[in-house]
């Protein structure tokens, strides 16, 4: 069995949703850090998914485009440098679990081992803008508004279309969905990804990294204990988010290992030890915030939206990357740091949310977040080095044992359902 410390002769990456925005940065970042820091001897593969081919070798091509780029700018070696990446579009639509199913059927079949997977893939859920709220929220408290936005016009009660022939079949025939509900954000969002990491579970190393992607509204207010799926509630994409940072953050805990290890089938020649254990590493990011299509604001009120941003960190707030590669920096951090690093600094300070951040001019760094209810490493009262303590929600409370103790029951009742959900939408996909 390779040791969680060996580097593997080629670094495999799966990246969801990365046809635009910060998915297509992420894979860009990964390209050059890649090549900056790892020794010839290595090399990359990135996985990048898409809906369809076409957006598949469109992004392949933009891709390779962007890494002759980086190697022409370096002055490098664009024969040698070139060849040591490999870039290989899959395709994937995470609202429909038979494609999800299908996407890990063909990586298994190939059997090529996962040293990172990256789920950034997503839907907003937001049918339009209050422009009117939005200004009012920016002229007031422009870092509040811009950071934790609350003028986003929701879909409430999205659905995902039937998963299953019978599912298609009876809404055919009576108008009427027979299956359980599935909440479209949550699915494409959450669930389609939990389902894709337990079908790929075998492909991934002991030193594997299961990153997920979160955002800095993942605020309590919209999220229901009771609707986990966010179907009911105001604001589903940041339900989905505030769900995503429950199961990651809890992720290592003893109240939901039993959960975590039915998710996370141990690879075939993994053997849990003291000193390594079998599953591999789940970990929680954010990009902070970027411009992206997520918003499909009109190129007017992009622009001035934009403007916003730039002000917001003109005047020091920390989350504001703005441009989508520098937001990716904390998910390529989360994939490509070494042992010693970031699982090292989760070991020593507690398990974080490690976000984005940017000085006033834009110098872009990885730091841990403040969590309602965890705080920043799962520890009552304690910050860590490298935490950023500026910028936060206005709505926080202090962490006390209390909230940490709700946190964790919250985490251990999310674990529950979406196992119970991932057996029963299991059988009905057979």
């Amino acid at each position: 069995m390779q040791r969680p410390d060996e580097e593997p002769t080629t670094f495999t990456v799966l990246v969801t949703g990365a046809n635009s925005g910060l998915g297509f940065a992420i894979c860009c970042r990964l390209i050059d850090e890649f090549l900056a820091t790892r020794p010839r001897s290595q090399s990359l593969r990135i996985l990048h998914s898409t809906r369809d081919a076409p957006k598949s070798e469109d992004t392949s091509r933009r891709l390779r485009d962007h890494l002759r780029k980086s190697i022409r700018q370096s002055n490098g070696s664009l024969t040698t440098s070139e060849s040591r990446v490999k870039i290989e579009g899959v395709l994937v639509d995470l609202t429909k679990l038979r494609t999800v199913k299908t996407l890990a059927e063909q990586l298994l079949d190939r059997g090529d081992v996962l040293d990172a997977v990256i789920w950034n893939a997503g839907l907003a859920g937001w049918k339009g803008t209050d422009y009117l709220a939005g200004t009012w929220a920016i002229l007031t408290n422009i870092i509040q508004a811009t950071t934790y936005p609350e003028f986003m016009i929701p879909s409430i009660g999205l659905l995902a279309a039937p998963q299953t022939p019978t599912g298609t079949k009876s809404v055919q025939q009576t108008g009427a969905n027979d299956e359980p509900k599935l909440g479209q954000i949550f699915l494409s969002n959450v669930f389609g990804h939990y389902l894709l990491t337990h079908w790929l579970a075998p492909l991934f190393r002991p030193s594997s990294r299961i990153i997920w992607t979160s955002s800095t509204s993942a605020v309590p207010p919209y999220f229901n204990i009771d609707d986990i799926q966010g179907i009911n509630v105001h604001a589903a994409y940041e339900s989905s988010k505030r769900l995503t940072d429950l199961l990651v953050l809890t992720s290592e805990l003893p109240s939901t290992k039993s959960y975590v290890q039915k998710l996370l089938v141990p690879h075939e020649s993994a053997q849990e030890t003291a000193e390594f254990p079998s599953t591999p590493k789940m970990i929680l990011t954010h990009p902070g915030i970027v411009a992206t299509p997520l918003a499909a604001q009109n190129w007017f009120m992009q622009f001035w939206m934009v403007a916003a941003l730039y002000l917001a960190r003109w005047l020091s707030s920390p989350w504001h990357p703005i441009d989508p590669y520098k937001g990716a920096i904390s998910a390529v951090f989360a994939a490509l740091s070494p042992a010693y690093q970031l699982p090292e600094l989760e070991v020593q300070d507690g398990k974080g949310k490690w976000g984005s951040a940017t000085g006033v001019y834009g110098e872009e760094r990885v730091a841990r977040t403040e969590v309602e209810g965890w705080g920043y490493c799962g520890v009552v009262g304690k910050i860590p080095a490298g935490s950023v303590t500026t910028g936060r929600w206005a709505g926080r409370k202090d962490v006390d044992k209390e909230s940490r103790e709700e946190f964790e029951e919250q985490g251990r009742r999310v674990w529950r359902e979406m196992e119970e959900l991932r057996l029963e939408w299991e059988a009905r996909l057979r």
